[in-house]
């Protein structure tokens, strides 16, 4: 083939593609003016939404990912939108084609990410803890940090942070002791079985009638739990106004306090621990005897 004939042919290419450029420059400046009209549109629809919905909607996460998910959707009709004046029809065919692939590849690929993401929206939905509240949750024990849609931060009692999945949050028993304004403390305790045990009920329930903040619309409970190796153990419970950590803790150190004080003042004892030795004596007969005879063998 000739080399002036190529050239030529290359030349027509060009020129060719360089008029239907040409032709093709009013409906460009439609598609980008179309883009930049859909780009603001969006912005205003999701700043109206979030402003809208923040009034209805307490939950931030919910609200920022409504209006999020506005903004793309906004956006993306734009996309298309401007490259159906462009007569890319079939451009816009393959690409929504490959988005649901690529969707569907990454939703498999990230199974744990959207499992999180799935909880932390139906947590932000059924709100069973707000951030400030005392929580217990999958093993951990503390107030809620934050919340959003990945992870739950709680800040522990001794000050460090655990950022818990909101997949294992959602699967977990949570134990709010915010939500409620009163709580209930138990102070376990043993006794002698010498001990007279209406007495001691009295005692204990006495002891601990008036400690602050006791919840006074509540009796002073005491149970009797079992009988134990060394002692006859029971239970007091006793009820406070106070939910919070720190008057919990103040309220059972006050009442073991209080227990104990009453206890000696009563000379009813709180036994140690007793251990039986065996020294292979036969019945009936006395560790002092059977002490002096294993003495005389070993001489």
């Amino acid at each position: 083939m000739d080399i002036s004939n190529l050239f030529k042919g290359l030349t027509d290419k060009l020129q060719g593609w360089l008029e239907t450029f040409v032709a093709m420059l009013p409906n460009v400046a439609v598609a980008i003016l179309a883009v930049f009209a859909f780009a603001l549109a969006a912005r205003w629809i999701s700043r109206a939404l979030s402003k809208g919905l923040g009034r209805f909607i307490d939950a931030p996460p919910i609200v920022n990912l409504l209006s999020k998910m506005a903004y793309v959707a906004v956006l993306s009709a734009g996309l298309f939108a401007a490259l159906g004046i462009l007569d890319l029809d079939k451009t816009v065919t393959s690409l929504l084609a490959g988005v649901g692939i690529l969707g569907l590849a990454l939703g498999f690929a990230f199974q744990d990410i959207a499992a999180n993401f799935v909880a932390g929206v139906l947590l932000a939905i059924r709100r069973p803890f707000e951030v400030g509240d005392l929580v217990e949750v999958a093993g951990s024990f503390g107030r809620v940090k934050t919340i959003d849609l990945r992870a739950t931060r709680l800040t522990q009692l001794s000050g460090e942070t655990v950022i818990i999945p909101n997949k294992d949050v959602f699967q977990s028993a949570i134990v709010n002791y915010t939500d409620t304004k009163s709580r209930r403390v138990d102070i376990e305790v043993g006794v002698s079985y010498a001990d007279d045990l209406r007495r001691v009920e009295e005692v204990a329930a006495k002891a601990v009638s008036e400690i602050d903040p006791r919840d006074s619309s509540r009796d002073v409970e005491v149970f009797f739990t079992g009988f134990g190796d060394s002692s006859i153990n029971l239970v007091v419970r006793v009820w406070i106004q106070q939910a919070d950590q720190l008057a919990y803790l103040r309220t059972r150190s006050q009442a073991i306090v209080a227990i104990k004080s009453a206890f000696d003042a009563a000379e009813i004892s709180i036994p140690f621990p007793i251990r039986t030795l065996d020294f292979g004596i036969a019945g009936g007969e006395a560790l002092r005897d059977h002490l002096r005879d294993t003495a005389a063998a070993a001489e």
